[in-house]
């Protein structure tokens, strides 16, 4: 007896833009190397607080609001439910239905050739500057004027996106327990229900996720709660984590504001990526750092510059509190600065598609004593 196995061309051609779909969007930006550590070591030890839960997004190495290529294209199936393909092609279609189907399967490509920024204005006292209009700024891409500003906001009220980056290790043991309160009382008084999200990763040698995304605040006080101080200080490989693995793949719907909150001494001693690689990922991931020093000893140590560093090349601000009853202070300024801040959209001069960084710089005109913070700069879509 002949068995007859009959392959349907329209079937194969179905096929092939989900197939190449999905290798496509692979993210090419490589994982920070403590990561595969910290996954070994969850399996050693499965007791250990509860860890991040696995993203269900697809990532992408340039964030929404970036200049980049968009892509629309059908979500894959659930591969947890996903037999082979091969057992699981469909039916041959009419000619007509096929045509349709591969139209909508097809990958759309576009180019934006617009960059967002979120600012912030302070006059000489320090105090900020919120009734400002469109016509008061302008914005200087790589030395040039930019084309033009797309769209201007006062930006007082964006959900928020906010990773507390907590450090756990021997250095900060004697006012660890101080430095946890103030973090909490920080989150129960930012994150708003059904509308900001925030996540807490304590780190050591790896970086360790004790509350994933959620806007529960007792949720993000347990796993604030959770941390035990004890080992080195990996702080950049705990930063670009939290920008990379969290932050960029974050499930957004519109225009959100990201930040890190780094409570460190700021010394660095096991990282495996460098200090410039973490500001670096950071910048890819739009997220704005706030650093407050755990350094009490009154005088700016080697660390500190490197945490002053870390937040102005993001657009952020470094906190010093030399006593611990002012890193609550700080978080209280932090919170302020949040919701007292500007975001305009604009088309660069010229923006190609090489991968370059360029820098970002905005001015107030008209206005003397007007200090304007925003992030340096971009990396153009390759």
């Amino acid at each position: 007896m002949k068995v007859y196995f009959t392959v349907s061309l329209a079937s194969v051609i179905l096929l092939l833009p989900t197939v190449f779909g999905q290798i496509g969007d692979q993210n090419d930006l490589p994982p920070a190397p403590s990561v595969s550590k910290q996954q070994s070591k969850q399996q050693r030890q499965p007791q250990t607080p509860p860890s991040q839960t696995p993203s269900t997004q697809t990532p992408s190495s340039q964030s929404p609001s970036s200049p980049a290529t968009a892509e629309v294209q059908p979500a894959p199936p659930s591969a947890s439910s996903e037999p082979s393909r091969a057992d699981t092609a469909p039916p041959a279609r009419t000619d007509a239905a096929s045509s349709q189907q591969e139209e909508t399967a097809a990958t759309i490509r576009s180019t934006v050739n617009e960059v967002n920024v979120v600012f912030t204005v302070t006059d000489k006292h320090g105090r900020y500057v919120k009734d400002l209009k469109r016509g008061d700024f302008e914005v200087i891409d790589d030395s040039k004027p930019a084309r033009e500003i797309r769209s201007f906001h006062n930006e007082t009220d964006l959900p928020l996106q906010v990773g507390l980056l907590i450090d756990a290790s021997n250095s900060v043991r004697d006012r660890f327990k101080f430095e946890q309160e103030s973090a909490i009382e920080f989150l129960n008084q930012t994150v708003r229900p059904r509308y900001d999200r925030a996540f807490v990763v304590g780190f050591d040698v790896t970086p360790e996720v004790t509350q994933d995304f959620t806007d529960n605040t007792e949720a993000l006080s347990r796993g604030v709660r959770a941390l035990r101080p004890g080992g080195g200080t990996a702080m950049y490989d705990a930063l670009y984590f939290a920008c990379r693995d969290k932050l960029i793949k974050a499930q957004q719907n519109g225009t959100v504001r990201r930040a890190v909150i780094l409570l460190s001494d700021g010394d660095d001693n096991q990282s495996h990526v460098t200090r410039e690689e973490a500001i670096e990922m950071a910048q890819r991931a739009e997220v704005i750092i706030y650093t407050i020093s755990t350094n009490v000893t009154g005088t700016r140590q080697r660390g500190d510059k490197i945490l002053e560093r870390i937040a102005e090349a993001t657009g952020g601000r470094a906190f010093f509190p030399f006593q611990l009853g002012d890193v609550a202070n700080a978080f209280t300024e932090i919170q302020a600065e949040l919701r007292s801040q500007y975001a305009l959209s604009y088309r660069p001069a010229e923006l190609h598609s090489d991968g370059r960084y360029h820098t970002i710089e905005i001015l107030a005109q008209n206005h003397k004593g007007l200090r304007v913070r925003s992030r340096r700069g971009y990396y153009a879509p390759k």
